[in-house]
């Protein structure tokens, strides 16, 4: 074997990982190599996140400020020890354009993890639903999008007066950056509400942060990233869609940025930016801090008036 192509001893399956040398993010030197080591790494930590939800993938052929797509599918030339779900879209399902049935991947181990990634796969996007009950979401997500004007700063402050106004309903959320210039807060919840009842709360839960904090959120209405605000997307809690996955490396920017699960303390510390949350960081973070979203796992939580 040469440098660009090794076998990977991973969990028992030899997995053949190749065009290591290939430049992802060029500027950077950061290479395919780099990635699959990373993920390797953050396995750990990043897997329980990813156990049984149907994960959408964004694939990169070369570098990732180039072409990519996006698959929901399960490639057809996957190794039969891949787990996966078949997802049966229904009329009005978001993002069903016919009623064919879909083969949805499962990540539920480091060796399916490394074999998607080793394909092109940088991005993974995860539904907020565990098999096999897809229409039953076991998390609420808030996707907090900055106007081209407004400073991670802001988005962050953004953020606690979320978490404050969850707090007061006695819901506990937890946070992580989108591996961009936003942020995303979860709140964990039993599997027991439909994905309206979900998205009906995060949109009644948005509007009455937009009527507090009126100079600075907003309540997404088709478009986001809107001028001098903090836009609220309450449209991810939809069947079939999805949403970067914790510890996830984002494309889109001259160095890899990971979607990096934040403490509470460090966000009202106004410390944290984006471009500092690489992986050499986040695998540092790892060690020292282990997983900031694990206590996510183990809530069990229901939404505000339910039993």
């Amino acid at each position: 074997m040469n440098a660009a192509s090794e076998v990977w001893q991973v969990e028992g399956h030899a997995l053949q990982v190749s065009h290591l040398e290939k430049l992802f993010w060029p500027d950077a030197g950061f290479t395919k190599q780099d990635m699959l080591r990373y993920y390797l790494q953050i396995a750990p930590v990043a897997l329980p996140h990813f156990r049984d939800r149907p994960v959408t993938l964004r694939v990169f052929l070369e570098v990732t400020s180039g072409a990519s797509f996006y698959q929901r599918e399960l490639p057809s030339h996957a190794p039969s020890w891949i787990a996966a779900e078949v997802y049966h879209p229904r009329t009005g399902d978001s993002g069903a354009k016919t009623p064919r049935a879909i083969t949805t991947p499962l990540i539920n181990d480091a060796a399916s993890l490394i074999w998607l990634a080793n394909g092109g796969c940088v991005e993974f996007h995860l539904w907020s639903a565990r098999a096999p009950h897809l229409d039953l979401p076991d998390q609420a997500i808030f996707d907090l999008d900055p106007g081209e004007n407004v400073p991670f700063s802001r988005v962050l402050e953004a953020g606690l007066r979320l978490r404050e106004h969850l707090e007061s309903l006695g819901i506990a959320s937890y946070a992580k950056t989108s591996g961009g210039r936003g942020l995303h807060i979860y709140v964990p919840l039993a599997p027991v509400h439909t994905y309206v009842e979900v998205r009906q709360w995060v949109s009644a839960t948005a509007q009455h942060l937009a009527a507090d904090y009126p100079t600075f959120i907003a309540v997404a209405h088709g478009a986001t990233h809107r001028g001098d605000f903090v836009t609220i997307d309450y449209a991810q809690n939809s069947i079939g869609r999805n949403t970067v996955a914790s510890y996830t490396i984002r494309a889109g920017a001259s160095i890899p940025r990971v979607s990096t699960p934040l403490s509470w303390e460090e966000i009202a510390a106004n410390i944290i930016r984006p471009d500092d949350l690489t992986p050499d960081v986040v695998l540092e973070r790892m060690q020292r801090y282990g997983d900031l979203f694990a206590p996510a796992l183990l809530a069990n939580q229901r939404l505000p008036g339910t039993h």
